[in-house]
């Protein structure tokens, strides 16, 4: 391969990657804005994994059992406010 060929196709792909990165469609502005609903069912996907990950890290004996209770206490009651302003929005 010459010198100028690999020199042109270097450009291109350069250019092609900025194209690609810069290009309109990426822009955030044009993303959907997200509703409560949206936000509150990441929220309990968020809250279940952190009651998973808890569980387990109480069986791998990294948390005393008072700790573990207390913040899965402290989980749960948070879940359920979260599932009940769920519902409400759903029935409205």
């Amino acid at each position: 391969m010459s010198e100028t060929l690999g020199l042109t196709l270097g450009a291109l792909l350069a250019i092609g990657s900025l194209f690609y990165t810069f290009w309109p469609e990426n822009v955030f502005a044009s993303q959907r804005q997200k509703t409560r609903l949206d936000y509150l069912e990441e929220r309990k996907e968020q809250l279940y994994e952190n009651l998973r990950d808890l569980n387990f890290e109480y069986r791998a004996g990294k948390y005393p059992e008072e700790d573990f209770l207390a913040q899965r206490t402290q989980l749960e009651n948070e879940t359920a406010q979260l599932l009940a302003e769920i519902d409400h929005l759903q029935q409205a």
